[in-house]
């Protein structure tokens, strides 16, 4: 595991520059002023970072789940905003990479790396969450096209992207069963996109909602088959939650750096802070937090990049665990700068904020802690029947 990290040190050196020379001016305008970056957009494009599990043949990077957390985490130091413009997007294009045709990744795939085309993900609804099964949004046969309506909120990148995965009814009847899967282009007729969500962090890639009224698709723009929609869902938001692992480690990771300097500079008792035995207590904790965090990242990565069985588990594990401690590393180091932690002209509340949203989109982690725990259950159970059937069975439970 640790040669894997280390063999993707050369990316992150790439990334780091990239950062370093492009990213880091602009952190503050783009907070300041909540506007989409369209520059910045265009620089993650030519580097390769918004077609980044794309193949090669098609334009794209032709990367891998290690190497889409590798620049997650490293743009994430500096702006989580501009991680999860990365994250989105290849969230958009997954459904297409996992289960759409030839014809449809060409066309479709094909467009978004030659023309720099942006993609969302349209999945949540006003009454559909964290249960995917009551979505309400339809779409209904209408022979060689299907007539969409209904609604989708939190859209990210809503509003500023070229075309929408989204998800919707063939079959209402059968609830989960009859979602269908597919991609709807930005300027469809009926399509409206609604006011712009004012968050508490990730200011700069917006949120919207989406409103479909009677917006006809062709049938060439369903992805994969009817009713293959929520194991489309399932298996791209999979692979996407070790990429918000990652970005909850590259905040972690900033918060920990600033609030050791910090620590250093700071005089209180005759001697810096960071020689206080209790704060040193606080720096050693972070450290570890994210040192753990980072390694169960790049594991669930690797497994999901080589097809193991128990990548699913350890994605969930990587959302909820990373996020987790974000944000106790993120508030910690507020706690350090004391006073100065709570200015709006320090980084450390913007990474507090940021921090905050990790754990909740893509699945909130109480949703990770429930596939986590069922995959153990299963897996006990496959344990249970091959080698402890007869001594559990023998035992006394009173």
């Amino acid at each position: 595991m640790f040669d894997l990290i280390e063999s993707k040190r050369a990316l992150t050196e790439e990334v780091a520059n990239f950062v370093q020379e492009i990213v880091v001016e602009k952190v503050k305008e783009i907070e300041e002023t909540d506007e989409f970056p369209w520059f910045m957009a265009e620089h993650f494009f030519k580097r390769g970072y918004l077609t980044l599990l794309i193949p090669k043949k098609y334009g794209g990077f032709g990367g891998t789940i290690m190497d889409f957390c590798t620049v997650v985490e490293e743009v994430a130091k500096y702006s989580a905003s501009l991680a999860l413009l990365v994250i989105v997007q290849t969230v958009g294009t997954l459904p297409i990479l996992l289960f759409g045709n030839e014809k449809q990744k060409k066309a479709f795939l094909g467009d978004i790396c030659a023309n720099h085309r942006l993609i969302g993900f349209a999945l949540t609804e006003p009454r559909a969450g964290s249960d995917v099964g009551s979505i309400q949004m339809i779409a209904k046969n209408n022979g060689s096209t299907h007539i969409l309506n209904g609604k989708k909120v939190f859209v990210t990148n809503g509003g500023v992207s070229h075309l929408y995965s989204t998800f919707a009814k063939t079959n209402p009847r059968r609830g989960k069963r009859g979602l269908t899967a597919f991609v709807v282009p930005a300027d469809a007729d009926g399509l409206m996109v609604g006011k712009k969500d004012d968050k508490i962090g990730m200011r700069g890639i917006p949120s919207t909602s989406l409103s479909l009224k009677n917006v006809e698709v062709p049938n060439f723009n369903l992805i994969g088959k009817k009713g293959e929609g929520f194991r489309i869902a399932m298996e791209t938001l999979n692979r996407s939650r070790p990429a918000i692992g990652a970005q909850s480690v590259g905040i972690a990771e900033a918060a920990l750096e600033l609030a050791t300097l910090f620590a250093m500079k700071r005089q209180q008792f005759g001697k810096p802070i960071a020689k206080l035995e209790g704060m040193q207590f606080i720096l050693a904790d972070m450290a570890a937090s994210v040192e753990a965090a980072r390694n169960l990242v790049y594991k669930a990565a690797y497994y999901l990049d080589q097809g193991k069985k128990t990548a699913t588990k350890l994605s969930a594990m990587a959302k909820f665990f990373c996020s987790d401690m974000a944000m106790k590393v993120t508030i910690d180091a507020v706690q350090v700068f004391g006073g100065y932690g709570c200015l709006k002209s320090r980084p450390l509340e913007r990474l507090m904020r940021d921090a905050k949203i990790t754990q909740i989109y893509e699945g909130t982690n109480q949703i990770q802690r429930f596939v986590v725990a069922e995959q153990i259950i299963k897996e006990h159970l496959e344990t249970y029947d091959r080698y402890f059937r007869k001594e559990l069975e023998e035992m006394a439970w009173e």
